[in-house]
């Protein structure tokens, strides 16, 4: 259900936002401070909607930081504020996603996972649009850094062209900003962020208004401070681990649905490949994005940041496995050996038989050698000339 803000969690804001409010049978109501219920007119549904994922941990600060952003959104004009559980953990056809589902306008989601896992999250979830890199961020320098990237790939002979799934299914005509909560620990980056992406074109800026709430001391923000409405659904969750596709970056090619073992993949009427049972995989499992040749596949809670959806030039966070630098054995094993391992190891905890490297890896296996060298190759083949 959806509640009102809880007291404990809020720092002082210069005037108390209204709260919407949904009943347990999932429809939105808009509940004011008075008691008086309004539904979201066309034009809310239509405007900028700032969705605040919660993250999975109730640390203090962490919860201030969300609170503070959803606080000053909600008393900027024309802008509507959905508090949500963590993305990745919502239920589908839940009352959060129900709720997101109702406003079709340019979204702003500030969460705690990658800016591009939180975008195919909500896809996933048929919450659709066109996916804008974040101007905030590491991953702001990597997008600088790669310049516009083309969505056709190219194929293994270097000139065959392959759509992507985004292509042949092309996403609404909206806009939908990623913010990560990561990035930094001061609000005033979000809020500042939020403020320059709903800022009309050619509308000069109001002067800036000091945040009241901010430690650093602080701005807040050019927007006036008006009375606004944050929406906040209270929905029970529970942790879940299952795979992202990013439609950007898939092509279709099956890989992972004869990879994986454990039904976690299937294919819609379009013989599109989509994660269609995420609950049958396997916690911590992460194999079939090793798999896919076009590391289209997401494990937004994974600790390595390339399959956890960052932004990360070439498949650095395939090929280099941090634990090895804390005392883990290396096996030597290339990405394609250690999907097997990976695997296997769950075949075998779930009472089945292991396969290892079966016919298909093999051919996957000897692709990935015919590609040429890259820095990152060049760098490991030097370190293993030192006797360390």
């Amino acid at each position: 259900m959806i509640s009102p803000n809880p007291q404990s969690l809020r720092e002082p804001a210069l005037r108390e936002p209204a709260v919407l409010e949904t009943r347990s049978d999932s429809s939105t109501e808009a509940r004011s401070s008075t008691g008086a219920l309004a539904q979201p007119t066309a034009g809310q549904k239509s405007g900028w909607t700032v969705v605040v994922s919660r993250g999975q941990s109730r640390n203090p600060a962490k919860r201030g930081l969300e609170q503070a952003i959803a606080d000053a959104a909600a008393q900027m004009p024309g802008v509507n504020v959905v508090v949500v559980p963590h993305l990745y953990d919502l239920p589908k056809g839940g009352e959060s996603l129900q709720t997101l589902a109702q406003f079709d306008g340019n979204l702003i989601v500030v969460s705690w996972i990658f800016p591009r896992a939180a975008h195919w999250v909500l896809d996933r979830n048929n919450i659709r649009g066109q996916f804008v890199p974040p101007q905030i961020g590491d991953e702001a320098d990597a997008d600088e850094a790669d310049g516009d990237v083309s969505s056709v790939a190219e194929g293994a002979d270097g000139d065959t062209e392959i759509e992507r799934v985004s292509d042949l299914f092309p996403r609404p005509k909206r806009d939908v900003h990623c913010l990560d909560l990561k990035v930094s620990d001061d609000q005033g980056v979000y809020i500042g962020e939020i403020q320059r992406l709903i800022q009309p074109a050619g509308q000069p800026e109001q002067p800036p208004v000091a945040d009241s709430n901010s430690s650093s001391g602080g701005v807040a923000g050019s927007l006036p401070i008006i009375g606004g409405q944050i929406l906040q659904v209270d929905e029970t969750t529970s942790r879940r681990w299952y795979p992202v596709i990013d439609f950007n970056r898939c092509t279709n090619c099956m890989e992972c649905i004869d990879f994986c073992l454990f039904g976690v993949y299937g294919v819609d009427g379009a013989e599109t490949i989509l994660v269609e049972q995420p609950d049958n995989c396997r916690k911590g499992c992460p194999a079939c994005s090793r798999v896919c040749p076009e590391n289209a596949i997401i494990f937004p809670q994974h600790k390595a940041p390339a399959i956890a959806g960052a932004e990360i030039e070439g498949e650095e966070g395939f090929k280099i496995d941090l634990s090895k630098l804390f005392g883990a054995p290396d096996t030597g094993d290339d990405a394609i050996a250690t999907a097997a391992r990976e695997r296997d190891e769950q075949l075998l905890l779930a009472g089945r038989d292991a396969i290892g490297i079966d016919e298909q890896l093999k051919k996957r296996q000897a692709d990935l050698n015919r590609k040429p060298k890259d820095q990152l190759d060049h760098l490991l083949d030097s370190l293993d000339e030192f006797d360390l």
